[in-house]
């Protein structure tokens, strides 16, 4: 035997069954954090990709490692020279430190410490955890002579 299929006769469109209110008021909620969370979660990718500032220094690389237990990143310093603030007094270093999220430079400041080097950076607003210890993000190397 087979099932009968109810045919429409009288030349109206079936309307359909309404939904409860309280399902539509949930499906609202639902949309409203969803979008909500879209909005959020974009926002703070822009805050955190945003470049404040870019620029270079040059200096004598000084230190440079991997550093980290998850999350692998290259942290270094560079002496970008010495600062006499007072006559007679000593000369202070000025240590710039500084992060690289590459791979490819990284490798290639672990061949030049000790070496005089212009590094071109990106300063970031804020960075998150596993991108590297400073705001400074350096994407670029020349070696100066």
């Amino acid at each position: 035997m087979s099932a009968q299929i109810p045919v429409n006769t009288s030349g109206q469109t079936p309307v359909a069954k309404p939904t409860h209110p309280v399902v539509r008021f949930f499906r609202k909620v639902v949309l409203f954090f969803v979008l909500l969370s879209v909005l959020v979660l974009t926002g703070i990718y822009l805050y955190f990709n945003y470049t404040y500032s870019e620029g270079s220094r040059a200096g004598m690389l000084m230190k440079f490692s991997s550093k980290g237990y998850v999350f692998k990143t290259y942290e270094g310093e560079l002496n970008l020279g010495g600062i006499n603030p007072l006559p007679g007094n000593t000369i202070a270093n000025n240590i710039w430190k500084f992060s690289v999220k590459d791979d490819s430079i990284g490798n290639l400041l672990k061949s030049k410490e000790g070496q005089m080097l212009r590094l071109h950076y990106k300063e970031k607003v804020r960075n998150m955890p596993w991108q590297g210890d400073t705001k400074f993000f350096v994407d670029g190397v020349d070696v100066v002579k």
